[in-house]
């Protein structure tokens, strides 16, 4: 019988430890909400491949989070806040809210502790985590508090973390966490842009993302945009610290400057304005529909029956959605995402928050513990979604043709942490066989695509 209890996860008695791979220890450092925690065991935090792992018992006990450990499967099961995570020690497969996801590294046991994910962690439940990586340091603030790292590198130190970029819709797009204000310059013979971040460093894992060599430096291939040939940048100075991007342009071109004012910041420099020496908001008088493809790069999501990708779907019906949606007179689309490349989830609500959507709408595909699980689902967040997540499911269902599995709540970041009406499209189960060969059909694709269209036109009161 599963009995609730964080004294259960100080029973563990594993014989087997798991070998180190690439992981990395580092000082037993946590911060939660300013004030540091202290494990009561020798469990060192480590790094694995860039992904934070921190003692489970350190967490909970704090956050008063509900734990149940599972001796034979070695499965964790953390609750709070009507989310349920499963995990599993030595498994890169996570349920959240029994939905199938992907994690960057394992849940694993150090001298019978065990290790955790902690950003993983932190988006599922709306923490906001810090890693300094001058410092080993992991700061943990939970909603509503104004705490901070107490770490005397992190005083010295302060720099902010540049932790992605991407280039989508003629924009560039910086994720970055901290203070540091962008200055751009104008440059000509040849043409190009320069962004730079003062008090700024690449975070340990920006590279697990990007492209970045052992000089800190590295590139963006861009494609199909004629005034851009490509994106550069690289740690440009270490004293003082400054991060530079450059957009080496094909001509001279106007551009807008956007900072998001939260600690989890995204800079965006947008490249839509018209060469009039004006600046100016693009699509004004137009509605702004952010279409997020779930998923991308190291982020497979699902694995279906036959070994088809769900990051794969999710881009190409986003794909040709946008394309659908850029003959409409009335509305502007933007992509958090056009190939193949890794967001975080705070920087696919970031993206949408920051240009002052008036949609969101996130693609994926579902994958469930039984092959004989088929049918479509869409999921809303807040009240203030369940109208477009209604008006979005009818035309979907129509679609498919799949077992209408209804309009469902869920606790996703991308719909939690969005400002505007935003919805969870789960289009189908790689799971499921049947669900899995129709989902990677061009005919499919485009119903769905095309039923993205009707749903957004029809809650936007353009049809």
């Amino acid at each position: 019988m599963k009995k609730y209890g964080f004294m259960l996860l100080l029973l563990l008695s594993m014989l087997v430890v798991p070998e180190r791979g690439h992981a990395a220890t580092t000082n037993n450092t946590i911060i939660l909400d300013g004030k540091q925690l202290t494990s009561g065991q020798n469990v060192q935090i480590e790094n694995v491949n860039n992904t934070i792992m921190v003692p489970l018992r350190m967490i909970v006990e704090n956050l008063g989070y509900r734990v149940d450990w599972e001796h034979g499967s070695q499965k964790i099961t953390i609750g709070q806040q009507g989310t349920i995570i499963e995990l599993i020690v030595n498994q890169k497969t996570a349920s959240v809210n029994d939905k199938a996801v992907s994690l960057l590294a394992a849940p694993m046991i150090r001298n019978s502790t065990t290790l955790v994910p902690i950003r993983f962690i932190s988006e599922q439940f709306g923490l906001r985590v810090e890693w300094n990586s001058t410092g080993k340091v992991v700061s943990i603030t939970t909603p509503g508090s104004t705490g901070g790292s107490t770490d005397p590198a992190d005083a010295v130190m302060n720099l902010a973390q540049v932790n992605g970029v991407s280039f989508s819709e003629n924009r560039l797009l910086i994720a970055m966490q901290g203070s540091s204000q962008p200055q751009i310059m104008v440059l000509k013979n040849p043409d190009r842009l320069v962004v730079d971040l003062p008090n700024a460093t690449f975070s340990d894992t920006f590279a697990s993302g990007q492209a970045l060599d052992p000089t800190l430096s590295g590139s963006l291939a861009v494609t199909g945009y004629p005034e851009v040939s490509g994106i550069r940048y690289s740690l440009f100075s270490t004293d003082p610290y400054k991060v530079r991007f450059v957009i080496d342009l094909n001509y001279a071109k106007n551009y807008e400057l956007s900072v998001s004012s939260d600690l989890n910041k995204l800079v965006i420099v947008d490249l839509n304005a018209p060469n009039t020496g004006e600046t100016v908001v693009p699509g004004t008088g137009k509605k702004l529909v952010v279409l997020d493809a779930g998923h991308g790069a190291r982020d497979s999501g699902a694995v279906g029956v036959t070994g088809k990708y769900e990051k794969a779907f999710n881009l190409a019906v986003v794909l040709k959605a946008a394309a659908l949606l850029r003959k409409e007179e009335n509305i502007d689309v933007v992509l958090t995402r056009s190939d193949d490349t890794f967001l975080e989830l705070k920087e696919r609500a970031a993206i949408a928050n920051n240009l002052k959507a008036d949609l969101f709408v996130s693609v994926h595909a579902n994958s469930g513990g039984s092959s004989s699980v088929s049918g479509t689902e869409t999921y809303y967040q807040r009240e203030s979604s369940k109208a477009l997540a209604n008006v979005m499911h009818k035309y979907l269902v129509k679609a498919t043709g799949l077992s209408n599995r209804g309009v469902r709540y869920g606790n996703f970041h991308v719909i939690r942490e969005t400002k505007m009406p935003a919805t969870l499209l789960e289009i189908g189960y790689l799971s499921n066989k049947g669900d899995e060969a129709l989902l990677f059909t061009e005919n499919l694709q485009n119903k769905v695509a095309a039923a993205m269209v009707s749903g957004i036109k029809e809650y936007l009161g353009l049809q």
